[in-house]
């Protein structure tokens, strides 16, 4: 393990993971990663959640990783790959509550179509049960600001500005790297000691692809449900 992103959701990490794959030196594990291949991967961080992780399983064939939920086990990863630096995204506080309001939390608790799409697959997949329970363990009980007042958007921004703080507190200087996209690809490609790609830096805005690949998957899980208690339909 080359690097681990210590920044929350949100705050490019789409972007964090097509870069760092852009660069040549092997693939980056990502939140998709773990949606990807459910039944693989909910047993694992079930597993790390409750402190028996098996990183070596989980990061096979990977050489970094960003974003959830391995952001929230930076301490962790960084005592496991003593060599790895550690790369925290930032983002304005205003802007990252207004990103994380259109997606992470109105998926669990806004009053839109995709809300009620997954509450649906939550009472009829028992995978994908288990994906949204170690998702709320992980974030929103034991680790990172989703443990914020989710109604109040102060406690939110300050909640995600304290997790920065924690961050750069428990990182020593010469293994973190405080990063956003305006700082381009520099501080990454200095701290994995490689070249400057003579590629701009990739923009990826996820919102609606991250809508898409939810709503995508459960309806689809929705149908497989449907098809099978009600064979004569």
């Amino acid at each position: 393990m080359k690097l681990i992103g210590a920044g929350v959701a949100r705050t490019a990490t789409t972007t964090q993971m097509v870069a760092l794959e852009m660069l040549g030196i092997g693939r980056c594990y990502h939140m998709r990663d773990m949606m990807s291949d459910l039944e693989r991967s909910v047993p694992l961080w079930e597993a790390a959640r409750d402190g028996k992780a098996d990183w070596a399983t989980i990061f096979d064939g990977y050489v970094t990783t960003v974003d959830w939920p391995s952001a929230f086990f930076y301490r962790e990863l960084m005592e496991v790959y003593p060599d790895a630096k550690v790369l925290l995204s930032v983002r304005d506080g205003q802007a990252w509550e207004a990103s994380m309001r259109e997606t992470v939390y109105a998926m669990f608790y806004g009053d839109s179509v995709m809300a009620h799409v997954l509450r649906a697959r939550y009472h009829v997949d028992p995978l994908w049960r288990r994906y949204m329970d170690v998702v709320a363990s992980i974030s929103f009980e034991q680790y990172g600001p989703y443990a914020g007042n989710h109604h109040d958007r102060a406690s939110l921004i300050g909640a995600m500005e304290g997790w920065n703080e924690q961050v750069k507190a428990h990182v020593p200087a010469d293994r973190l790297v405080v990063w956003q996209p305006s700082d381009g690809w520099e501080p990454i490609c200095d701290a994995l000691g490689v070249p400057v790609p003579s590629e701009p830096l990739p923009r990826v805005n996820d919102t609606q692809g991250f809508k898409d690949m939810l709503i995508g998957g459960s309806l689809q899980a929705l149908d497989g449900w449907w098809r099978e208690t009600h064979p004569e339909a």
